[in-house]
């Protein structure tokens, strides 16, 4: 019994010896890798040594790159978006500063035609521009002069299109620095006109969503598609020789009527009016 205790104790001392001595090699050589010098054949040994003895290194290495490159990956994503945001901004900066120095070009042309006007007008007054419009009643603007520029109610009121002038519609409403402008495709707008062609005169009528008309033609007049339509010397508002429009239409189908039905082009759209022509003083 006694040799056998002796080997058993012999051989656990020697188990528990070899427990202890492992740590303590690993220590050791952890040690020698960490002071040896990073410089040639000593840091080729060293690298080896790491990559045997110490598995833990090779993981973590091969962690510590892995994570490197998940960062950089990252990085370049963010870089990437952030420079795609940029460009994006860029480009709706330079749509909306296309879209600014359209609009500029287009007021100066706007303007070059105001300042090619004959200085010797028949008809005194003041240029305004459009404030705004009103959604409850499309066919009526606002515009930025007022009484303090000597505009009344009843002035007439001109524009420009394509460079020649024509009528554009009525002030109805006048504050000191703004004034409301009836534009002739306005269902209240009337005024008395008279074709150029033929001298005949009639009431010209806005139609709102229809077309702008003229009333009380006589049935044998001969009115054609293309007659030049000016304003009347009957018209106790607009003074006389203002370029209306052009016929359009003539319609005599209609059952008893008395009169033709014309149709009238209006010189100035009403939809694109910019700038406006208040007559203040009547006739020179």
């Amino acid at each position: 019994m006694l040799p056998n205790r002796t080997k058993q104790h012999k051989k656990y001392a020697a188990g528990t010896k070899r427990r202890f001595l492992l740590p303590v090699v690993f220590l050791l050589l952890a040690f020698l890798l960490m002071i040896l010098p990073l410089e040639g054949f000593v840091s080729s040994v060293k690298a080896v040594l790491s990559y045997i003895f110490i598995p833990q290194v090779r993981l973590a290495h091969g962690t510590a790159k892995y994570v490197q490159n998940v960062n950089e990956t990252v990085r370049e994503l963010l870089d990437t978006h952030r420079e795609n945001r940029e460009l994006k901004q860029q480009i709706e900066m330079t749509k909306l500063l296309a879209s600014q120095a359209e609009s500029v070009l287009d007021e100066n042309g706007r303007l070059t035609e105001i300042l090619r006007l004959n200085p010797a007008r028949r008809w005194q007054g003041v240029w305004a521009k459009v404030a705004y419009r009103e959604p409850s009643q499309w066919n009526s603007v606002i515009i930025d002069k007022g009484s303090a520029a000597g505009i009344r109610e009843r002035s007439a009121v001109l524009s420009l299109e394509e460079g020649t002038e024509g009528l554009a519609g009525v002030v109805t409403e006048v504050t000191e620095n703004t004034s409301k402008v009836l534009l002739i495709s306005d269902e209240d707008f009337m005024a008395a006109v008279s074709l150029e062609r033929g001298g005949e005169e009639g009431l010209l009528t806005g139609g709102g969503r229809r077309p702008v008309r003229l009333k009380y033609i006589p049935l044998l007049a001969d009115v054609r598609k293309g007659d030049k339509v000016y304003t009347s010397s009957a018209s106790s508002i607009f003074p006389a020789g203002i370029l209306v429009g052009s016929v359009s239409g003539v319609r005599n189908d209609e059952s008893f009527q008395t009169a033709l039905t014309v149709e009238v082009d209006p010189q100035v759209r009403s939809s694109a009016v910019k700038e406006l022509f208040v007559i203040t003083d009547g006739r020179k």
